[in-house]
């Protein structure tokens, strides 16, 4: 696989891809697919406390032939879990699902928007308070965000400590989230893509099919390669082996500019509707 890694702002370095567990539920299918998924070549496993399957993550990890200190692992803090003792809390609590030692990554999964901004951009920062004390003790290598935007972003960077290395956001050919996505790279902050494929609304897509059938590609090959491109990295979902495998294929291969900027004028299609400022969480 031509598959590469990604150097953070903090030159630590983090697979291309990765694979995901949103809506997977515990259990020996999701531990078998996992364990598959790393013997394919994946190093990335992304989880959250959330999805409720961090046990069954955890003893993926411990079955794998494969040593602790070549995964990258991360997981994420829920939006009940705000202040400092509760974050802490809440990151213990999932070391010992995980049954690990330390996360490479640990994100905000949410930001907080309630309020005025003076109100919820305080809570932010208060939050991340502890993520720095976690990344300080070295509990956690790399800390970040998820699904925050620029006006989450300016004031957040203006009080932090330490930088967030990541920001995890919706992403895919028809929500590119364009702003978001030069503003954290211009920061040296890495975009990492949920829901790639557009929750599967993509692949059926003629531009998308057009191009699939182009480069003797499927069309998800055709999207995270496009995704690749942007230096962005992707977090697939499959409990499938073959598809697992053909998500990892999709390194193989170049798209020609022409096709890029094409994908780059899709119009909006594939959104969640899950907009920071309107969730219910």
């Amino acid at each position: 696989m031509n598959m590469t890694s990604y150097k953070l702002s903090n030159n630590e370095s983090i697979p291309s891809i990765g694979i995901g567990t949103w809506q997977i539920p515990e259990g020996e299918n999701l531990i078998e697919s996992l364990v598959n998924a790393i013997d394919l070549g994946y190093r990335y496993i992304d989880t959250a406390a959330i999805y409720e399957n961090e046990a069954s993550v955890g003893e993926a990890i411990k079955r794998t032939s494969v040593n602790r200190k070549d995964l990258f692992i991360l997981s994420k803090c829920w939006t009940s879990n705000r202040t400092y003792d509760s974050v802490m809390r809440a990151f213990d609590a999932t070391l010992k699902r995980l049954q690990v030692d330390y996360l490479d990554a640990y994100l905000i999964h949410w930001p907080f928007t309630k309020g005025d901004p003076l109100a919820w951009q305080s809570v932010n920062v208060g939050t991340w308070r502890a993520f720095e004390r976690l990344h300080e003790s070295g509990l956690v290598k790399n800390i970040g965000v998820s699904n925050f935007q620029i006006h989450h972003l300016v004031s957040f960077l203006a009080r932090a400590n330490i930088a967030p290395v990541i920001n995890q956001i919706e992403y895919h050919p028809g929500y590119m989230q364009k702003a978001t996505v030069q503003f954290c790279q211009r920061s040296d902050i890495q975009i990492q893509a949920w829901s790639p494929l557009g929750h599967g609304e993509l692949l059926h897509k003629e531009e998308i099919e057009t191009l699939a059938t182009k480069y003797g590609k499927s069309p998800s090959q055709v999207i995270l390669r496009w995704i690749a491109h942007h230096n962005i990295i992707p977090i697939t979902k499959s409990m499938n082996p073959e598809h697992q495998k053909e998500n990892l294929e999709s390194f193989n291969f170049d798209l020609a500019q022409e096709d890029i900027d094409l994908l780059d004028k899709l119009p909006m299609m594939g959104f969640s509707g899950l907009e920071p400022d309107h969730v219910s969480f």
